[in-house]
């Protein structure tokens, strides 16, 4: 491949890494406030400590249920 060509795909991932980023963010900041909309959490309600836990313990119940499968 052409050195032209490496450089223009290089261009075009650095064009795409932030979309990319940006994309991510969206989905987390959307689930957060699904799981919290669901659980009937009070944002005002929830310390740092308290978010930590029960991303832990989420997390824990998606693994046990991808193992049940």
């Amino acid at each position: 491949m052409s050195q032209s060509n490496l450089e223009k795909q290089e261009a075009k991932l650095k064009q795409l890494n932030p979309k990319i980023k940006e994309e991510k963010y969206k989905i987390e900041q959307r689930l957060g406030k699904q799981i919290i909309s669901q659980a009937n959490l009070e944002y005002t309600n929830l310390s740092n400590d308290q978010i930590k836990l029960l991303a832990k313990q989420f997390s824990e119940f998606l693994k046990e249920k991808t193992v049940d499968h």
